[in-house]
């Protein structure tokens, strides 16, 4: 259980949630395991399978308090809410600032701060811990390079603008990620990023893993009341959540990336796990696809710090405190959106 920024986090998959009063009450086995008064909290999101009492539902429903109900894998449910009123008005304001590119700019530009900072920490992180394994001259010019499109990109207004630093120091992060692979080199070797459809090993886990943390961040914008579908930097298109693409990008290295170097690195996938279809796209077989499964769930349950909240959470959290960091920006309770920056 974790209470952040007014929002109950409750994570214990056994856990039933009831009213007591004025409090919400946490039950695991029967037990007691926290109470927590219903005045204090904006939000209530729970991860579990037992179940929500209807007398907190409707506490919840009559004090304006979102109550979400999510899979044990972070897969958005339901959401019971009363009288509408608080996500009309954020999804309105969101909705005005979509359809200003100059402030669509504003707000997008530190998502890509946040990416290109965290790109840059990958880098200085191997040299720091792979010296004698890494080409530290050729990473240390790549960050340097990074290091000046960051002082760049806090300046930009324009979108176009601010996509061609993004695509050029994505460029130049990935012209040295193959370096960054020790292990399994002959079977794991990454000369550039395949898509559609992924065309080597490496690719077909980046792939993978970028979907993974897709869905994970769609689900924390559903649960804060902000439309997924609804983006800055990715602008509209049928089908597309374009605002949960637009927050991942400061996840992917720092989260996605080094997930999938650790699964190469630690030998917990082999090669055998793949094959190659007809058309050269290369996709993992179901046993590779559960193992990879198993240990992204087990990655989320890690503790860390938030660099900015300055609070102890799971990984697995990160992408919920970033969406209520941003509703909170939409709002105006923030003058501008706090990038994830890892340290």
């Amino acid at each position: 259980m974790k209470k952040l920024l007014n929002t109950l986090f409750v994570t214990l998959p056994d856990a039933y949630l009831s009213l007591d009063g004025e409090n919400v009450v946490v039950k695991v086995n029967e037990e007691i395991a926290r109470r927590i008064p219903l005045h204090n909290l904006e939000a209530i999101c729970t991860f579990g399978y037992t179940g929500v009492s209807p007398a907190l539902m409707g506490a919840c429903a009559k004090r304006h308090i979102n109550l979400t109900f999510m899979t044990r894998n972070g897969n958005f449910l339901a959401r019971v809410t009363g009288e509408i009123r608080g996500n009309v008005v954020l999804r309105k304001e969101q909705y005005r600032i979509s359809d200003d590119e100059r402030k669509s700019a504003l707000v997008a530009r530190n998502f890509i701060l946040g990416k290109i900072y965290n790109s840059r920490w990958i880098l200085e992180r191997a040299t720091r811990d792979h010296p004698l394994r890494v080409d530290v001259e050729k990473m240390k010019s790549i960050s340097k390079s990074l290091f000046q499109t960051i002082q760049a990109v806090r300046e930009v207004e324009d979108l176009e603008q601010l996509r061609g630093l993004e695509g050029n120091a994505a460029a130049q992060y990935y012209s040295v990620f193959d370096d960054l692979i020790l292990q399994q080199k002959d079977h794991f070797s990454f000369q550039g990023r395949t898509k559609r459809p992924p065309l080597d090993h490496v690719n077909a886990l980046l792939s993978f893993t970028y979907t993974l943390l897709a869905n994970d961040m769609k689900a924390a914008l559903e649960n804060v009341g902000l439309d997924a579908y609804v983006g800055f930097l990715h602008r509209d298109r049928p089908g597309r959540a374009s605002l949960a693409l637009d927050m991942m990008e400061e996840l992917r290295s720092v989260y996605a990336d080094r997930f999938v170097l650790s699964l190469i690195n630690k030998r917990t996938i082999s090669h055998q796990g793949f094959f190659r279809k007809e058309n050269g796209a290369v996709i993992m077989d179901d046993d590779t696809r559960r193992s990879v499964l198993a240990a992204w769930q087990e990655r989320k349950q890690e503790k860390i710090q938030h660099p900015y909240l300055n609070e102890k959470i799971s990984w697995g959290l990160v992408p919920h405190a970033q969406a209520l960091l941003l509703a909170r920006t939409v709002r105006g309770d923030l003058d501008e959106y706090p990038p994830f920056l890892w340290k």
